[in-house]
Parts: C-alpha cells; structure tokens; sequence
C-alpha cells in the first residue's frame, strides 16, 4: 500500500513512516522540506498522486485566532489534490476531548479540521490522541518562574509520542473508519501531580502551586480530555521519563 505522510518529518511524521515502511508499506514523507506547501497547494498533487491513503500531520504555526485559517486552507487544498488523485482513505490526528474546550481558539481549529473532513469527499479516519508526554517540558515552562511552577489541576491522561505514531499507522494501514478513534495513556493524572513528577526525576526543587488560573489547560472544565474507554497505549508516564 502507498501512502502518503503529508507533515511526514515531524515528530509523530517521522515515526509513522518509520512504522509504515517496517510494516511493508511504502511510505513518502511529505513537508514543506521536500517542496509541498499545504497553504499555497505547491506539490501537493504530485505528493499524493498514486497514494492509496494520505495521513495529513501538518499543524498549524500558532495556536491563536489564526489557526482556524490555516486548517480551513491546508484541508480544502489537501482535500482536493487527495480526491483528483482517487485516494481511498484520509487519516488525520486530533485531540480527545476537542470539541469540549470551546475557549481555546486551537481547539475550535482542529474541531473545523475534523467537520471538514467528515464532510468531504473521501473515506476518512480521526485519531484523537490525549496530551503528549514529549511536550510536558513546554507545559511546565508556561508558567514556570525561578522558585514555582504554576499548574491547574486538569485531569490529563499523557501518551507517549511512539504510541501516538503506532496508533495512527495502524489506522492508516486499515479499512477507513468513517469515524474517531480515541486513544490514550494508560494512567490519569492532573497536570500539577505530572509537574511535581517531572520536577523530582530532574531533581529540579520548585515547588508545584495549584493555580486553577494557569495557562492554556486552565480553560479546561472537568476531565474532558482523558477518556479510560481509549485504546489504551502501554508506555507510562514514569517509564518514559525513565
């Protein structure tokens, strides 16, 4: 099977095509460093021509009041060269829990992304995935100073960038599933307990403050974003960081 890896240099691009390949598939990593634009459409007739499936991995450049632009233009282009090019099955990632945060404008975008594909032309499949335990170090850092890490208490449920790429080339390599699949971590915790884990296998001795008012997860209302009835991924948080 061909399929095409849109965003296929990225840190989740990059293991799913390793995936793919390993699996005996023939994989094509496609990003702006191999000459394709999503915003513009540069090459991308040519990335997906002969593609039996394109996973789409780009993400938009900022997750402000601009990224609902971005997904709109990079769908409809991508949507379209796909549909010339008679592909079968189009795969994006998306978040759990997306269309429960209405407040943050980053979400609103990949809610778009997600009705834009359901309702376009080609047998589709979403993976939504919970919060990436690569990206806690960024989290922290937001509101973080010499002395405190600020952190509200959000239910989060980490998954393990690897697991996120098994996931997607799995759903990539089978039958379109017209729908959302839903996977996650296999342990839940709110965002200061992951803080105060992560800060003392660093040795670093901040100390963790519940701030309900901190950050982008503040804008998060109960435990919308884990879900124990995922697929769950094996990689816990404390044996990744380990």
């Amino acid at each position: 099977m061909k399929i095409a890896v849109i965003g296929g240099t990225g840190l989740i691009g990059s293991q799913v095509v390793n995936d793919l390949n390993a699996a005996g598939h023939e994989a094509v990593p496609h990003s702006k460093s191999t000459g394709i634009d999503v915003i513009s459409g540069q090459g991308l007739e040519e990335a997906v021509a002969g593609a039996d499936v394109v996973v789409n991995l780009t993400n938009s450049p900022t997750f402000d009041e601009a990224s609902p632009a971005f997904f709109q233009t990079s769908m409809d282009n991508l949507l379209a060269a796909a549909h010339k090019g008679g592909v079968g099955h189009f795969v994006i990632l998306s978040i759990v829990g997306v269309d429960q945060v209405p407040e943050l404008d980053y979400y609103r975008a990949k809610v778009l992304q997600e009705k834009i594909l359901a309702a376009g032309p080609i047998p589709y499949s979403i993976v939504r995935a919970t919060q990436f335990m690569d990206f806690m170090d960024a989290v922290l850092s937001w509101t973080s100073d010499a002395d405190t890490v600020r952190l509200p208490a959000t239910p989060i449920q980490p998954i393990a960038s690897k697991d996120v790429a098994d996931a997607v080339a799995e759903v990539a390599a089978g039958t379109p599933l017209n729908g959302i699949r839903n996977i996650a971590g296999p342990d839940v915790y709110t965002l200061d307990e992951v803080g105060r884990i992560t800060l003392a296998h660093k040795g670093d001795n901040r100390t963790v403050v519940v701030d309900p008012t901190a950050g982008m997860f503040a804008a998060v209302k109960g435990d919308v974003l884990t879900d124990r009835n995922a697929h769950l991924a094996p990689t816990h948080y404390t044996d990744w960081l380990s």
